[in-house]
């Protein structure tokens, strides 16, 4: 166990650069043996930023980072390893996953994980963790992950809480004396948060230093201080227990979010004429993968203009339910399936059931490529594609730009998509898939990564925008307190089947 008291990891006066952006300015932080942290702020507060400087991934241009856990630990024992460094020591599981194919050669795509075929490309969890020939050991620490029934299954075809569980297995999996997790509740259902309540807990249990970036509601029991960014700035440190009776200043009243000027996103929104007598209508649909039910005879009709929330845990069969409606997964044409008025494989293409949909959701954010600017990803969403995009008309980057000045990001419009505030990017696509003003939006899980009040700004854009133009819209989330007020219907789905309509 560690003797309490001696410094663990200090980072004295350090001016942090990545690009050509500073971060950091003469920050001052140490973590002494015993402590664990967590790591609460806003949104591009520099949270993530912090854990990877600490892992060593941005450059350092003044001060220094003393990793005294690795002074320690090459004093008890011997290393003839000439490359061993501090990063050995350590592990950071990331808030999106960086899996790869089996041949290595490129990246996932999007609509990959829902067809089986080409998800055969994917390499296993059990390759994933321990390679081609390795038999698994057993790990312990590894028990509360429950890996194990995980094995052999495609890492594409991994839910929200599971990838999360693969993660930190492989976290683990290298020893480290640190472990820093990036957001690891977020996108969680409320029982699997309080599982990996849990497991935080019996990692720090075990004697291993945890760094938490987290929500500063989702705190576990056994991380002991509370370090809080605002602006790459630390505006204080705390113990649990000081944090814990300070005023809950994070909150954001109904009143207190930017307000959304009506009038200039009326005159923004120029819907297409349009007569649906149904958006969705689905008989007894059912999905299966080998012998894994993933949907078991689901009715459902959605009408114009209704505002739906789709609920239930991970695991529930939610994110394959979008899969069909928004023309990703292949078995829709398996199934008694009518999309805005025509039953899916009379003759429709892709494109054009994409065309009348705005969709956003955490896969399609960890799927979007490098490269573009954010004013180009919101531009792609005129053309309905994911990457490089046809060169938008004149008329297209003005209405583009008055999205993104709705909700608040026109400054970021010539900076990297994937260099900018991940809530920057959510809203980013959010404005891409408002852009062609849809019938059908779409919003799967639309608030990871914001903020409190960066949620409530967009509760308010969500609402206005029903308030002033007729649209359909299936909402999903595992916070109620997300739901705008505009919802007035919910389909709940447990275990692929629905249990509340």
């Amino acid at each position: 166990m560690s003797e309490k008291g001696r410094a663990f990891l200090t980072l004295e006066h350090i001016t942090v650069r990545y690009l050509d952006k500073t971060l950091f300015t003469h920050l001052n932080w140490e973590v002494l043996e015993g402590q664990q942290w967590a790591i609460t702020g806003n949104s591009g507060s520099g949270k993530t930023a912090l854990l990877n400087t600490i892992a060593g991934r941005f450059n350092v241009i003044n001060g220094g980072i003393h990793y005294h856990f690795y002074d320690q630990y090459r004093q008890q024992h011997t290393i003839t390893d000439p490359y061993f460094t501090y990063r050995n020591l350590l592990a950071q599981v990331a808030h999106h996953h960086n899996f790869r194919n089996r041949s290595n050669t490129s990246d996932f795509y999007y609509q990959q994980r829902f067809n089986s075929m080409d998800a055969g490309d994917a390499p296993t969890v059990r390759q994933y963790l321990y390679g081609e020939a390795a038999t698994p050991r057993e790990e312990p620490l590894l028990a509360p992950l429950r890996i194990n029934t995980l094995l052999d299954k495609e890492l594409i075809k991994l839910s929200n809480g599971e990838t999360r569980r693969v993660m930190i297995a492989k976290g683990l999996l290298q020893k480290p004396v640190l472990l820093m997790l990036d957001n690891p509740f977020t996108g969680l259902d409320v029982q699997t948060r309080r599982h990996f309540m849990d497991m935080v807990n019996q990692i720090i249990a075990s004697g291993i230093h945890v760094l938490l970036v987290t929500n500063p509601t989702e705190i576990p029991d056994n991380i002991t201080h509370v370090l809080t960014l605002d602006n790459g700035i630390i505006t204080g440190r705390y113990t649990r227990q000081e944090f814990q009776q300070l005023p809950v200043a994070t909150t954001v009243a109904a009143n207190d979010g930017p307000v959304i000027n009506g009038e200039k996103l009326q005159a923004l929104v120029q819907p297409a004429p349009r007569a649906f007598n149904t958006i969705v209508h689905m008989e007894n649909v059912h999905v299966q993968y080998g012998d894994n039910t993933i949907l078991d005879n689901i009715n459902w009709t959605v009408k114009p203009n209704e505002k739906w929330a789709l609920l239930g845990p991970n695991g529930a069969g939610k994110s394959t339910l979008l899969s069909l409606i928004n023309a990703d997964n292949p078995q829709a044409y398996a199934n008694e399936l009518y999309l805005f008025d025509r039953k899916r494989g009379s003759g429709e293409s892709i494109w054009d059931i994409k065309r009348k949909i705005g969709f956003v959701s955490p896969e399609l954010h960890q799927y979007f490529p490098a490269g573009n600017n954010c004013l180009q990803v919101v531009c792609s969403g005129f053309f309905d594609i994911i990457g490089p995009t046809r060169k938008p008309s004149p008329e297209q980057t003005t209405h583009a730009q008055g999205w993104m000045e709705i909700l608040g990001i026109e400054q970021y419009s010539t900076q990297s998509f994937k260099q900018v505030p991940e809530s920057i990017q959510r809203l980013a696509l959010l404005a891409r898939a408002l852009v062609k003003d849809p019938p059908l939006l779409i919003f799967d899980e639309p608030c990871q990564g914001l903020d409190s009040r960066q949620k409530q700004h967009f509760k308010q854009v969500i609402d206005t925008l029903c308030a002033v133009m007729e649209l359909t819209l299936i909402f999903v989330t595992h916070y109620p307190e997300e739901i705008p007020a505009s919802v007035t219907k919910v389909l709940q789905l447990e275990k692929g089947k629905v249990v509340a309509s």
